[in-house]
């Protein structure tokens, strides 16, 4: 059995490009179906009912596991049967149409005007073309709420400073102007005069924000500049990806103000 699972995690590896922690989380939660389900006396993937994953499930909640990490064990194993159905290892998904628990979604706790004032100064203390390019990336995500997918999608010819707005698009929808708080303008203007220039390595490279190879800046590269700078502010137990957002939310500052 551990050897179809592991087959499951190279493809969910190679494939769907899973993170290493969640492929560490469902190796722990798979392996632990799998020792359940020989404990029951099954050998084999095909010999598996629905009533018998009902069972595991039934033998989780009594266990004690919280909600998030019983939803997280059940979406596991759906992928696993789903996989294994699909590589006809067995003929069908004893989980087709099994309900996962429902997980009430909180709101992350936005930060207090002052902790994003903390975190804006951070790159100011850096006398480096990145830190120039960090002060503009924060201030403009900060001052128009736009996901980091569209932050990271922009290209220079979306940046229109004399009308304080950037024109974004996230998998290829259809671009939207989103205003820009003008107290963002001379970051984002100094970036592009003074620092990506001293990034860039290639003319014909159209990202707005670049990492030191001259390339357009990943989300994953974004993520870890956020919480380089957190840790800097004594932040990292507050500032998330979305609590940012949500600070945009909560503070509503005016565009043209």
């Amino acid at each position: 059995m551990k050897q179809e699972i592991e087959a499951f995690l190279d493809h969910l590896t190679v494939e769907r490009n899973f993170s290493e922690n969640t492929i560490a989380a469902y190796k722990n939660d798979l392996f632990q179906l799998a020792e359940f389900l020989q404990e029951k006396g099954e050998k084999q993937w095909a010999q598996v009912d629905r009533q018998l994953i009902l069972n595991y499930l039934l033998n989780l909640k009594e266990r004690g596991y919280a909600l998030t990490t019983l939803a997280r064990k059940t979406a596991s194993a759906k992928s696993l049967f789903k996989f294994l159905a699909r590589k006809r290892i067995i003929k069908d998904a004893p989980t087709e149409n099994l309900g996962s628990p429902r997980v009430r979604k909180t709101l992350p706790r936005p930060l207090s005007v002052a902790q994003v004032r903390e975190l804006l100064k951070q790159p100011e203390k850096h006398p480096t073309p990145e830190a120039k390019r960090d002060k503009a990336m924060l201030e403009l995500l900060y001052s128009t709420g736009m996901q980091v997918g569209e932050l990271m999608s922009l290209n220079l010819e979306d940046v229109a400073l004399q009308e304080d707005s950037v024109a974004c698009s996230i998998k290829g929808s259809k671009k939207r102007n989103i205003a820009v708080h003008r107290a963002s303008v001379p970051s984002l203007q100094r970036y592009l005069e003074e620092a990506r220039p001293q990034l860039a390595r290639h003319k014909e490279e159209k990202a707005l924000f670049l990492n030191r190879l001259g390339k357009r800046l990943t989300r994953q590269g974004f993520w870890q500049i956020l919480k380089g700078y957190a840790r800097e502010g004594k932040l990292d137990s507050m500032v998330t990806l979305r609590a940012l957002r949500h600070s945009f939310a909560a503070h509503s500052p005016s565009p043209k103000g």
